[in-house]
């Protein structure tokens, strides 16, 4: 009797320990999704062997894929919220949308409905911002990288302005494609995130 008690109350501390962890959901595109390196290459990767290494009780849930756009986000976001019923969401979307010449003004209606539904869902949010090279002209530039800092002013966000900072256009961080980040660069990208993300753990 006294064997099987020991034995419920083991059963009872891990059912009580995974049912306490929590998630931490990134949505995004290439540049979360690893493209071109090996998946536990990548900064979401990185993330959960961070969380691991400082004993923090999270699993992080990488839904990111190549080539999606705040549209593309926006029509999984509930699915995905259902699922996994996250703790923190990381959005980090709007590249594809820029290099596509898409209208700033959808881009932010996408990635303010992302941000809604997620905390209507009772979620933290995190905004990872992107800025888009020059020969793309000036006005489009500036009118994007607009679009997340207005964003993360509206709604109060924990924001990282530019995901690729210290690594986008320096040599040796970036693929032949001068798009994507290096594996080199992934610890980089997580150094970026990390100071903005810990305060919600």
């Amino acid at each position: 009797m006294r064997n099987w008690l020991r034995g419920g109350a083991l059963v009872l501390l891990c059912w009580a320990h995974g049912a306490l962890a929590g998630t931490v959901l990134v949505v995004g595109d290439s540049i979360s999704a690893a493209f071109g390196l090996e998946t536990s290459e990548g900064w979401v990767h990185l993330l959960q062997q961070r969380l691991d290494t400082e004993n923090r009780d999270y699993r992080v849930v990488n839904a990111s894929i190549s080539g999606d756009t705040s549209a593309g986000g926006l029509a999984r976001l509930p699915t995905l919220l259902a699922e996994h019923k996250p703790d923190v969401v990381i959005i980090e979307l709007g590249g594809n949308d820029g290099l596509r010449g898409q209208p700033p003004a959808q881009m932010h209606q996408n990635l303010a409905s992302m941000v809604d539904r997620s905390q209507e869902a009772d979620a933290k949010v995190v905004l990872l911002g992107m800025r888009l090279p020059p020969n793309l002209g000036q006005r489009y530039t500036t009118a994007f990288a607009h679009v997340f800092d207005s964003l993360a002013e509206e709604k109060d966000l924990p924001y990282v302005p530019f995901l690729l900072e210290g690594v986008g256009g320096i040599d040796g961080m970036m693929q032949a494609d001068r798009i994507h980040p290096t594996a080199g660069a992934q610890q980089q990208l997580l150094d970026n995130v990390w100071p903005v993300l810990e305060p919600l753990l």
